[in-house]
């Protein structure tokens, strides 16, 4: 599974740190951080698959340790402040969450929506719109939510 091209993957990694100079909302920025590590995470496997490097639990390990990298951000950045309407999780953090969760959902979805159409895309970069989309509607949505 090839969840990004490389040059993508870089294009938002860059722009997080503008967006942020530039006055973003954290939450924003969290949710498209949060993909943005997933993302590392599936790239992660893919260097291991390349190396054929193979351990119990690889896959699940590797993209722990990806979406990991949140943390050292509590202790420089940001503030952990914990909320009782998300399991006692931290707004940045619940976030973070939800923008990881973005990447392999929607590419289930394209994956199904590619078989329903005879294993064709039904327009071109349709696997890169369908989570760019995605992450952009929740982007709006937390948008509104936070005025």
């Amino acid at each position: 599974m090839n969840p990004a091209c490389a040059v993508c993957t870089v294009m938002v990694g860059a722009s997080l740190g503008i967006a942020r100079k530039l006055g973003v909302d954290d939450t924003i920025i969290a949710v498209w951080f949060g993909a943005l590590m997933a993302l590392g995470g599936y790239w992660l496997i893919k260097w291991f698959d390349k190396k054929n490097w193979n351990f119990k639990f690889r896959n699940k390990v590797l993209m722990a340790l990806s979406l990991s990298t949140v943390i050292p951000m509590y202790f420089g950045m940001l503030t952990y402040t914990p909320q009782k309407y998300l399991l006692y999780l931290d707004k940045f953090l619940a976030v973070y969450l939800l923008g990881a969760l973005v990447i392999p959902l929607t590419s289930k979805l394209y994956q199904y929506m590619k078989a329903k159409n005879g294993g064709h895309a039904h327009f071109p970069f349709e696997k890169v719109v369908i989570p760019v989309l995605t992450l952009t509607l929740i982007s709006l949505i937390l948008h509104f939510i936070a005025k």
